[in-house]
């Protein structure tokens, strides 16, 4: 299946310039099965294998999947809580020439109909019963709307009695199939091309509450992969950990993608609980973990003294907003940096920090631009170049980019124009030779003809002693246009008032303009669906009703 974004002069392009190459994911497998296969390469609470013993897997299980005559390029859907099996599912996939599409375990049978339908899967990899909630049941319910859904691979080693025709325990079968030889040039003949055909999907946010599907060639996951392992000084002897889903990015670009290039050994927590997390890297001497911005807060809440968590050198935070005075408390209770970075499933990856960057690079930037990005600040309104120095809205093309929506080009050409390039309309600038984002061109607070960018005013106030978070939006004015309302949630029993936060930017020499003129204190933000990201749409329409109320 061919990507439907990429003309052959990208691919040669790229190339040509060494951001892409012919390697699989696989073929970091392979090449560490040769080089150390008695090192473990994962760990769950059931298995433990080296990169010899996980490689050998994976061929068993893409070779039973090619003889049962799934033909190539057939999508299988991996609906996987973390675990061993659900990251060897992955891979053989891939070996297979078989196009994967991993879920979240939460995800229901509303989404699954979208993702079935639109995919036409042939296969799914999940676990009988998950959390009390019986996903065998649910796809056996999508079987009958969608008779192409014809093999269910278990992660449980008994297929139950009740189980459709073409149901199999994923662990037995593989196990049993590893004792025999494999023929490795079958799995050869159906490599996938690293750029010339679609080898994963993935999901993004859709705004009907449907997800939508994003297809990617293995180049582009390859090249971003190995400039996280140069970002994240990642080595063979580093032990990552999937914390968050490995589904997701927060994780997933750390343990899956990112990790067997480096050679690291990934560990894979089953269930989330403070003290769970805790205790597995402290057991296992985890050196990187990937979470999302909830897990660190509920970690916080437990008594991280209790556990030695000296390995721990970095985290990786995303999938949210996370707050710099979380982030700060974080830094101490665990000993680890945290990596700020910028991306998305849609648009690719675009910068990132470096583990070592001073503290105020990764709270306040996204870091550097990855290797093959290139970058144009765009002024809001006229659409021309600003001056160097002079924010702009970000537009980007590289290496890092998907080849668009899955079978969409009208879609996809929605947000990548003809040439590659596309933006993720944040209003950004350069300093450092870091990108600093001020905030999203709707965001932008424009105050008698001078402009305001929301993030700069946030990254000062989330310095203040007194404040958890806060949250800048505009408000009509009949003068001014528009004003600045701060919106802050003050940490547990402080108390924050309008002259200290007036009198706390005024000592950091802003512009009087830049001052927000309303202070709104509450106890939580709406928030953007399931995200944690904050929802400023929300916040304007309460300040603009309070405000014309107040008459």
């Amino acid at each position: 299946m061919k990507p439907i974004r990429y003309k052959q002069e990208m691919i040669d392009e790229f190339l040509t310039d060494g951001y892409w190459t012919e390697e699989l994911f696989y073929d970091f497998w392979a090449r560490n099965a040769r080089e150390f296969g008695d090192q473990e390469a994962l760990v769950d609470s059931k298995y433990r294998l080296t990169w010899a013993q996980a490689k050998k897997r994976v061929d068993a299980m893409a070779i039973s999947w090619v003889e049962m005559g799934i033909p190539k390029s057939d999508r299988i859907i991996i609906q996987s809580p973390n675990s061993v099996y659900g990251f060897l599912a992955r891979i053989a996939c891939e070996r297979a020439g078989l196009i994967s599409l991993t879920v979240y375990p939460y995800l229901r049978q509303r989404e699954l109909e979208y993702m079935v339908k639109r995919t036409q899967a042939t296969a799914v990899v999940i676990c009988h019963v998950y959390n009390k909630f019986d996903y065998l049941e649910m796809y056996k319910n999508l079987q009958a709307q969608f008779p192409h859904l014809k093999h269910f691979f278990l992660f449980d080693e008994e297929v139950p009695d009740n189980a459709p025709a073409g149901t199999y325990s994923l662990p037995k079968m593989t196990e049993e199939r590893a004792r025999q030889p494999i023929d490795e040039s079958i799995l050869e003949d159906r490599r996938f091309s690293s750029t010339g055909d679609v080898a994963i999907l993935t999901t993004t946010s859709g705004t009907t509450g449907i997800p939508k599907l994003v297809e990617w060639p293995t180049a582009p996951r390859v090249c971003t992969s190995k400039g996280r392992v140069d970002i994240w000084n990642l080595t063979k002897d580093d032990i990552t950990m999937a914390i968050a889903p490995h589904a997701g990015g927060a994780a997933g670009t750390l343990t899956y993608f990112a990790a067997p290039i480096a050679g690291a050994k990934t560990v894979m927590l089953e269930d989330f609980s403070p003290d769970a997390a805790l205790s597995l890297i402290e057991k296992e001497k985890a050196t990187a973990i990937g979470v999302v911005p909830t897990h660190l807060i509920r970690m916080l809440e437990a008594d991280a003294t209790k556990y030695d968590l000296s390995s721990l050198r970095f985290i990786r935070s995303a999938g949210g907003y996370l707050a710099p005075q979380v982030a700060e408390e974080a830094e101490k209770a665990f000993g680890a940096s945290i990596t700020s970075d910028l991306g998305t499933q849609d648009m690719g990856s675009v910068s990132g920090c470096r583990v070592e960057d001073s503290k105020d690079l990764r709270r306040r930037t996204v870091g550097r631009m990855l290797p093959g990005n290139k970058v144009r600040l765009l002024d809001k309104d006229t659409g021309q170049e600003v001056p160097d120095g002079e924010p702009g809205v970000l537009w980007f093309r590289g290496p890092h980019a998907p080849a668009g929506y899955y079978r969409d080009e009208e879609l996809t050409a929605t947000v990548f124009d003809e040439d590659g390039w596309t933006t993720t309309s944040d209003i950004v600038k350069f300093d450092q030779d870091c990108l600093w984002i001020l905030g999203r061109a709707k965001d932008m607070i424009i105050r008698g003809g001078q402009n305001i960018y929301p993030a700069e005013i946030e990254g000062l106030l989330n310095g203040h002693p007194k404040i958890a978070s806060v949250a800048i939006v505009g408000y009509p004015d009949r003068e001014m246009g528009e004003k600045a309302c701060a919106y802050v949630i003050p940490k547990a029993g402080q108390d924050f008032t309008f002259d200290e936060m007036v009198d706390f930017l005024k000592a950091k020499q802003i512009a009087m303009f830049k001052l927000p003129e309303r202070l709104e204190i509450v106890s939580e933000f709406p928030a953007v669906g399931d995200s944690g990201k904050v929802n400023k749409e929300t916040l304007k329409k309460m300040i603009a009703e309070k405000v014309a109320a107040e008459g």
